[in-house]
């Protein structure tokens, strides 16, 4: 991989991810003029509401919550969100509640129980801007009793070791929750109720972005008892309750608004692809499925343009967004993105001038601080000729470990954004595909 195509990949994931900065996405749907706050089609008269106050959730709501402030100035009252440890954001007037993920924790209880406690005290002259955004599942953790929350992180873990997705995770928090699925959209009525979201789920489904707070639930109690039957994760039937659902009275003020998603993304780094002089192609921003496979589709697509020239000429970029799943088999360290990147390494092995990259939007992938992985189709005979054995790595679930001693980790800290991942092909003029003797 030469380094001019390394600073390319890393120039296209950047650009994706300002194109879904959360306080651009923000300030681009809301506006003050001092008197009237549009949101999309809507309009408040904050005359009459006495106090406006945001709440919320997410890896990006700390930014969010900021756009939010720098609108509305001395208009907004405060308010609370909980955010991830390391959240580097300064807030003057919303309080941030630091909390453990993806895993629960207490303090991510006791700020949702203030959360909650802030939408049950707000009355019918009272606005409500709440901010969602990936995370906001475990970061707002408040199980209806009589479960616990040992239990609840119990469950969780089980359902992400067990490759869950994500529809199939957020059904089950929902219908263990007391905030979740338009629970908080209940208890803040009567009072009006804007929420922004930045979606990082695959076809922007309300009711599952973030579980779906002030969202009418679609999905029942007996779903989420489906749910942890598939993977044999024990629940007890006590601890799943039934939600809102579509109609209830309660989401008669509430405003529900996405504004920024994966697509954005995709469309900012397909403009920087492009504008880098490569042949553009954009697959699809809602790719889902196991790793390794989308994977080795995606190593199939680059062999095509290699041998064919085709689905689209060289020098070529292939782009694609959405968010896959790992099933856990073996013992090692690393995410999604680090092992797609990985077993398209794999599959790309003897094939030249292809470079394969994968990371989170949000600069983490699965429990390391890798945000993803970048490689080509010589990596696999480089780490062997050290003696390292790339296939037994993926097979023990370590592209962490194997990316770390191959130098292939990619690295940005929290970006505060949060709309799935971000994949990504880059194909030379000048690649070959050497046949394997």
């Amino acid at each position: 991989m030469s380094k001019a195509t390394h600073q390319h990949a890393l120039a296209i994931f950047r650009a994706a991810l300002d194109a879904a900065d959360p306080e651009q996405a923000v300030a681009h749907h809301l506006h003050f003029d001092g008197r009237t706050l549009r949101a999309g089609s809507h309009r408040y008269a904050l005359s009459a509401f006495d106090r406006v106050q945001v709440i919320g959730a997410g890896k990006a709501s700390a930014r969010m919550a900021r756009a939010v402030e720098r609108i509305l100035g001395a208009r907004l009252a405060g308010g609370l969100i909980n955010v991830p440890n390391g959240t580097g954001a300064k807030l003057r007037r919303v309080r941030l509640n630091s909390c453990g993920h993806p895993v629960p924790d207490q303090r991510g209880m006791d700020g949702a129980q203030r959360i909650l406690e802030i939408a049950r005290q707000a009355g019918p002259r009272d606005l409500l801007i709440c901010v969602i955004s990936g995370g906001a599942s475990a970061l707002l953790p408040l199980p209806a009793p009589p479960m616990t929350l040992a239990q609840k992180q119990d469950v969780t873990r089980a359902l992400l070791v067990a490759g869950a997705n994500i529809h199939e995770l957020n059904a089950v928090r929902k219908h263990l929750s007391l905030i979740k699925g338009g629970q908080l959209a209940c208890a803040a009525h009567p009072a009006a109720m804007l929420t922004l979201i930045l979606s990082d789920v695959i076809g922007d489904d309300l009711d599952v972005i973030g579980s779906g707070p002030t969202v009418p639930d679609r999905t029942t109690s007996e779903e989420a008892l489906t749910v942890v039957k598939k993977y044999a994760v024990p629940v007890a039937p006590e601890w799943l309750h039934e939600t809102p659902k579509p109609g209830d009275a309660a989401f008669a003020r509430v405003q529900n608004l996405i504004v920024g998603s994966n697509r954005l993304a995709i469309d900012g780094a397909a403009r920087k692809a492009r504008e880098l002089g490569y042949h553009t192609l954009v697959l699809s921003s809602s790719i889902e499925g196991e790793t390794r496979e989308i994977g080795l589709m995606h190593a199939a697509i680059a062999k095509e343009i290699v041998e064919r020239n085709r689905p689209v000429r060289r020098p070529a970029c292939v782009l694609s967004g959405g968010e896959t799943t790992v099933t856990v088999r073996g013992r090692g360290l690393g995410g999604r993105n680090q092992e797609f990147v990985l077993a398209a390494a794999l599959a790309l092995e003897g094939v030249d001038g292809v470079t394969v990259f994968s990371a989170g939007t949000d600069g983490i992938d699965g429990p390391t601080p890798a945000a993803g992985a970048i490689a080509d189709g010589n990596i696999v005979q480089q780490a062997r000729s050290r003696g390292v054995d790339a296939r037994a790595y993926l097979d023990d679930n370590d592209s962490y470990r194997f990316f770390e001693r191959m130098k292939g980790l990619v690295r940005t800290g929290p970006t505060g954004t949060n709309v799935m991942d971000i994949r990504l092909l880059l194909v030379t003029s000048d690649s070959v595909l050497r046949r394997r003797r």
